[in-house]
């Protein structure tokens, strides 16, 4: 089986590789214009509310005969957006809704115990903003809501079902621009629920601020792309991880000290991976935008369980220190869609084929024109709760060299 996997992986090399051969060609007779944002970024946003989410769980959630003598809901949660403004009025975004901690049904039929019931919504909307003055305005959103449940078991008894279902999605709000990048917001959300599966609906009071990704002016772009540093166009990578020195890098930042990855259930104990990057926008010096492919065969630590993963991602990489031999920096990459072979890993159920792929690492570009690379880094592959399943992938220390062209 694992030869079959590396056929896929050589085949899947080849491929990309031509393609990375042809765009080279293409590229190289055109003007480089990365220090403007590309017409797919443009008038595009990322906006971030936190507020109270508020859903009326009961035990009527509960298999009958089961009530709980508690039922917790922390009521901290967030709304993090992605659209693309088409004008001043119209835009067309997805969002993800969740809270920070899950509701809790407490002391089960005198278990003693706490239960957590996992729930996020995702979402698919349109928005109208109709202007009051120049700079206050009024919007509203509708569309496609896709919520998900997790409930839990008791001695290995469905107590909580879990659930999975589309719906609609709507919300009201008023926002205030700071100015031609910054708002700030209010609003209120509505998820439907479903009452055959005891869903209850899902109300979000929250405040935010927005960023929109409006084109710089001629003058800053041109600064950008003649700050004197170095950005590569294209980076090709190839990487082997491996759990020989543990899982310790991934643990530290997914609990202390302040969390900001992600661990997993199911642990990797090797994988090889080729990895392409092509930059689409840098400042005049510290920071950078790619967008990027990866294709892995990946081993489980538990059953030896060979699979194959593909992904395509948007990176963000800093520089914080830019020498006359190198240019170390950070990267961080999140929410990649991704195709994995083997939704079954380890006897755990990871959701399905379709994932999210999440890396953060640092590296160092070396020699003259920056053409040698190496990094080290982290990753991990979960579905964001889109599905009930959701044990995640833990990816250990991986260790890579890359050319830049």
């Amino acid at each position: 089986m694992f030869q079959m996997y590396m056929t896929r992986f050589n085949v899947a090399i080849f491929i990309l590789g031509m393609l990375l051969y042809n765009s080279n060609i293409a590229n190289a007779q055109l003007k480089d214009s990365r220090g403007q944002y590309p017409s797919l970024l443009a008038n595009s946003y990322v906006g971030v509310n936190v507020g109270y989410i508020q859903y009326p769980f009961s035990n009527d959630l509960l298999k009958p005969g089961y009530k709980a003598s508690s039922i917790n809901n922390p009521g901290v949660a967030l709304r993090i957006t992605l659209g693309h403004e088409f004008n001043k009025y119209f835009s067309a975004q997805i969002s993800y809704m969740r809270p920070i901690l899950w509701v809790h049904y407490r002391d089960v039929n005198g278990d003693k115990g706490e239960h957590d019931v996992f729930m996020n919504v995702g979402g698919l909307t349109g928005k109208l903003t109709l202007p009051v003055t120049k700079r206050l305005s009024v919007y509203g959103e509708g569309g496609l809501s896709v919520v998900t449940r997790a409930g839990f078991n008791i001695n290995d008894t469905e107590v909580a079902s879990s659930v999975n279902y589309a719906s609609f999605q709507l919300c009201g709000g008023v926002q205030y621009k700071l100015n031609k990048r910054w708002n700030v917001n209010a609003s209120v959300v509505y998820a439907a629920g479903k009452e055959d599966v005891k869903q209850p609906y899902t109300l979000f009071y929250s405040a935010g601020v927005t960023y929109h990704m409006r084109r710089l002016s001629e003058e800053t772009a041109q600064r950008n792309a003649s700050g004197g540093c170095i950005f590569p166009e294209n980076l090709i990578q190839v990487g082997v991880s491996t759990n020989a020195l543990g899982y310790g890098l991934n643990y530290y930042f997914s609990t202390r000290p302040i969390p900001i990855f992600w661990d997993g259930n199911v642990r990797l104990k090797s994988g090889v991976a080729i990895q392409y990057q092509r930059n689409v926008f840098h400042g005049r010096k510290f920071f950078a935008l790619d967008w990027g492919a990866n294709v892995s065969v990946m081993q489980t630590e538990l059953n030896n369980q060979t699979f194959f993963a593909a992904s395509l991602f948007p990176l963000l990489r800093f520089y914080p220190l830019r020498t006359k031999p190198f240019d170390l920096y950070f990267n961080y990459a999140l929410a990649g869609p991704t195709y994995i072979s083997e939704p079954m890993l380890d006897g755990l159920n990871t959701g399905e084929h379709f994932t999210f792929y999440d890396m953060m690492g640092m590296g160092v570009f070396a020699g003259r024109k920056r053409h040698i690379n190496a990094e080290i880094r982290i990753a991990h592959y979960s579905n964001g709760n889109l599905f009930y399943h959701n044990p995640g992938v833990l990816i250990p220390f991986l260790l890579s060299a890359g050319y830049t062209f």
